[in-house]
């Protein structure tokens, strides 16, 4: 029997040579491996998913998932300590910062669980370990323990192994007193003040969690607005909303910081040289990201790198023949839906399906899930003129809308920006309750290339919040009826 085994191994190397054993080989599992996996298997190809940790990558085990799960929390908690402007009385509001932890985390579990259960009902074969790309069509797979298994071959690789926090210097994330995204999703403690470097998506959902928690928070931006990336009405909006909550924002200015003891002390430095000081419990480094390349074996096989990402062209191929990378690994924007939007078009154009587009950049909605709430599709204000367009822009605040009254959420607008000589859309920018909910329906819009004057004769629901997108349209038209 052992002969046996020794000469099947030997045949399915010397075959596999020549007939790959995959048609598709996945390494990483997270919202574009997995997806990608999926698909490929509908599609009839035979698959394998390589997976070092967890099914469900960064996003759902700490990113995406389990931080909404801990905003949940602080939105109960922040809702429970205004019951009296409903009528209500919730006695004395307290919380467990442990079991909103838990709850977290347990958010998390049951997903990974369910992503290992999309793989056994899509039979996709899942190997554990950690994959390096040895040579044209060959994956060599260390297991935790650091032994070798059997290399696999296919036809194609799709590399999806995402990116991690970046680490600047003198920032370097200890677990202890300087943290970055997995540390601040799982403390053992509450501090009573935190330092938030960079104000980004990241930055600016934790800031709020534990500002909404009680922390005093400080945010520092190198930047000269908060949530650069956004449209700089929203932007300044959203600054002026944190402020008055009591969160302190420190624009054009760099952060140096000196451990001491069980507190940082910290130094920040403005544009124009002044400093100030200040002493904080805990810090949080959310300063960016870098793409996870390493040990891959991409140096050797010459896939080209652009400022540390995979490049990759329309349908995220690399310039090696055969070797596609998708999600964060290939660059911005850093998101779960473009990582899985990415896979289907990869999976299906490798698959040789029909009428396969290439994704547009302009298309990606992008979601911050602070309170308030960000939402934006489509080329900002500045970016629209930029381009030489000459633009309408209708606007619309939740102050005027009844469903925002009746919930008690008043702070926040709805804005869009369309071409003025063809009336077509070009973006659309929200903040406020539930609006990462709401852009859906302006990118619908904007994928179907509508025009004002089509989104005006569609009928929006009473009473409801979509009813402002509406308005804000027909603002943009000098047609607005409530305001």
């Amino acid at each position: 029997m052992k002969l046996l085994n020794t000469l099947k191994k030997t045949f399915t190397k010397g075959f596999s040579m020549s007939s790959p054993q995959y048609d598709l080989a996945i390494i990483g599992g997270g919202p574009g491996g997995y997806v990608a996996a999926i698909r490929a298997q509908q599609l009839g190809l035979n698959v394998v998913l390589i997976e070092r940790d967890k099914l469900g990558g960064i996003c759902l085990n700490w990113g995406c998932i389990p931080t909404k799960a801990l905003l949940r929390s602080s939105e109960v908690y922040h809702l429970m300590n205004h019951a009296d402007q409903f009528g209500l009385s919730a006695g004395d509001v307290g919380f467990d910062f442990e079991k909103i932890i838990a709850r977290s985390r347990k958010v998390s579990q049951q997903l990974s669980g369910g992503i290992g259960y999309l793989m056994k009902k899509n039979k996709i074969n899942v190997v554990e370990g950690t994959a390096s790309i040895k040579g044209k069509g060959v994956i060599s797979v260390q297991n935790k323990a650091g032994e070798a298994l059997e290399d696999i071959t296919a036809a194609n690789i799709m590399i999806a192994t995402g990116a991690r926090a970046k680490q600047l210097p003198g920032l370097e994330a200890d677990g202890e007193l300087v943290w970055d995204y997995r540390t601040a999703m799982t403390p053992t403690a509450l501090p009573k003040s935190l330092l938030v470097v960079g104000s980004g998506a990241i930055g600016m959902e934790f800031a709020s969690f534990y500002h909404s928690l009680g922390v005093a928070v400080d945010v520092v931006e190198i930047a000269d607005r908060i949530l650069p990336a956004e449209d700089a009405e929203i932007s300044t909006n959203a600054q002026k909303m944190f402020t008055a909550s009591g969160m302190k924002i420190h624009t054009k200015t760099s952060a140096q910081i000196e451990k001491a003891g069980d507190h940082v002390n910290v130094t920040l430095t403005a544009e124009d040289g002044t400093t100030s000081s200040l002493t904080v419990d805990r810090v949080i480094s959310a300063v960016g990201i870098t793409a996870n390349v390493e040990n891959l074996g991409l140096e050797d096989l010459g896939v080209e790198l652009n400022r540390g990402h995979i490049q990759t062209d329309d349908w995220c191929m690399t310039n090696v023949k055969g070797i596609y990378a998708i999600g964060d690994v290939a660059g911005a924007p850093w998101l779960a839906h473009k990582a899985s939007h990415e896979a289907i078009i990869c999976v299906e154009k490798i698959a040789k399906v029909d009428h396969v587009k290439p994704m547009q950049k302009d298309l990606v909605p992008g979601c911050t899930y602070c309170t308030p709430q960000i939402a934006s599709v489509g080329l900002t204000e500045a970016q629209a003129k930029e381009k030489g367009y000459s633009v309408d822009v209708g606007r619309f605040p939740f102050q005027a809308n009844g469903k925002a009254i009746a919930l008690g959420e008043t702070a926040g607008m709805v804005k869009t920006i369309f071409d003025k000589d063809t009336g077509r859309l070009l973006g659309a920018h929200m903040i406020g309750a539930e609006v990462t909910e709401l852009i859906q329906g302006y990118c619908i819009a904007l994928g179907l290339k509508a025009t004002a004057d089509q989104l005006a004769h569609i009928m929006f629901p009473h009473p409801t919040l979509s009813e402002m997108m509406h308005e804000s349209v027909l603002d943009a038209q000098s047609k607005a009826l409530h305001i």
